[in-house]
């Protein structure tokens, strides 16, 4: 069965208007979803669906030998948008750190920033590291998106979120190091190579 050749890259794009919708719903539903509790389930769930839709893409465009650049360049920027909503909308309604996020900001955006340099070289495609590095922010974000304090209690719940947190920040860093070695070792192997 063939699949439309712009398939993946368009699941990949639409993570970004839904980025903007998940952030406004989540805003809107107040700290904890305490103003409005359905507005958070649907950020929340809307949040998910978004985040899925990363291995959708990836999936159909290996399946179906649909890797482009477009998409290796698109896909972590789309992640990119839409975790960092979640993380900047949890912490402007005090859920999380700033400063947790800041340093998962400066990383992101760094590397991101750092890729589009390089896109006129070659496109720096996502290590594995960064892969399973997005998968615990997902399932951080995820968790501390849904207002499950209200079945297991706001003790347990807060816990779980700190420890998730915590996890998806030292991979960030560790992913972000790994990168960065990543592309000194690519430099020097370039350079050497042009010698």
């Amino acid at each position: 069965m063939a699949i439309p050749r712009q398939l993946p890259n368009a699941i990949t794009i639409v993570r970004i208007p839904l980025a903007i919708v998940f952030f406004v719903l989540l805003l809107l539903g107040g700290t904890d979803g305490a103003t409005h509790p359905a507005l958070r389930w649907v950020a929340a769930g809307l949040f998910i669906l978004a985040i899925s839709t990363d291995w959708v893409d990836g999936y159909l465009a290996r399946r179906y030998d649909l890797v482009s650049d477009f998409g290796k360049l698109w896909d972590p920027i789309a992640d990119k948008l839409l975790t960092g909503a979640g993380f900047i909308g949890l912490a402007i309604l005090g859920e999380v750190w700033w400063w947790l996020v800041l340093i998962i900001l400066v990383r992101e955006w760094g590397i991101t920033i750092h890729r589009f340099t390089l896109v006129k070289e070659h496109v720096v495609a996502a290590a594995w590291m960064g892969k399973v590095k997005t998968t615990v922010q997902a399932i951080a974000l995820s968790w501390a998106l849904l207002p499950l304090h209200q079945w297991i209690g706001l003790p347990a719940w807060t816990i779980t979120t700190t420890v998730l947190m915590i996890a998806a920040l030292v991979l960030t860093i560790l992913s972000g190091i790994d990168y960065i070695v990543a592309q000194v070792r690519g430099s020097r192997a370039a350079r050497d190579a042009g010698a």
